[in-house]
């Protein structure tokens, strides 16, 4: 007999691959999570080294985890932070903006560099470079200052025409634009979700 390895995932991930969420089947059960949590957080002992899995619950989508190997002081992020490109976060499988920072956030709280911010805890992103401590505090700073320029403008009324005009994230867009995924398509999510936020409720509904 084959023993197929261990798949695990948080799961909100089961749910959206076994339709249980509502979308269409499309992925083999092969390949569905053989092990689930739904706490905050998962701890398992492997290959004689402590791992903790912390779930991520609005950053790229509902599902995301890290994955902390402590014994080696290595954090695998997986798609909650991509080195080489702005956060992307899907609004319509839980994602938010505000989710992405918390995670970029929960990152920091985790590492520790060695010597003058350079070094120390290895950080694995789901897209590009391996980085360190400093380079994420550099990377959350950049998103959040995107996030509440924009919440600036929101709060002022502009259109989202009115806010691609006015460039909000025209001092990172040479860093972390990539194919399919450029500054204005990051300012339009941003944009999108913190409107839904400051709309106020429909008649009749309570805040």
């Amino acid at each position: 007999a084959t023993q197929a390895a261990s798949i695990v995932a948080h799961e909100t991930v089961l749910n959206r691959m076994n339709d249980t969420a509502g979308t269409p089947q499309a992925i083999p059960v092969a390949a569905w999570p053989t092990s689930t949590f739904f706490t905050p957080k998962k701890t398992m002992y492997f290959n004689g080294e402590p791992i903790e899995i912390l779930a991520q619950p609005a950053a790229h989508t509902d599902g995301d985890v890290l994955v902390y190997f402590r014994s080696s002081d290595v954090i695998a992020t997986g798609d909650a932070y991509s080195s080489d490109r702005f956060p992307q976060f899907d609004a319509a499988r839980g994602g938010s903006i505000n989710g992405a920072i918390d995670s970029l956030n929960r990152i920091i709280d985790i590492a520790v560099a060695a010597y003058n911010m350079q070094g120390g805890t290895l950080i694995v992103p789901g897209h590009g470079r391996i980085t360190n401590e400093a380079d994420i505090v550099e990377y959350r700073d950049g998103v959040t200052i995107i996030r509440d320029r924009i919440k600036d403008m929101v709060g002022k009324k502009m259109t989202l025409a009115q806010v691609r005009a006015a460039k909000p994230a025209l001092d990172y867009e040479r860093i972390y634009t990539i194919p399919g995924w450029t500054g204005d398509q990051f300012i339009e999510a941003i944009y999108n979700e913190l409107s839904r936020a400051a709309a106020p409720p429909a008649r009749g509904t309570a805040r």
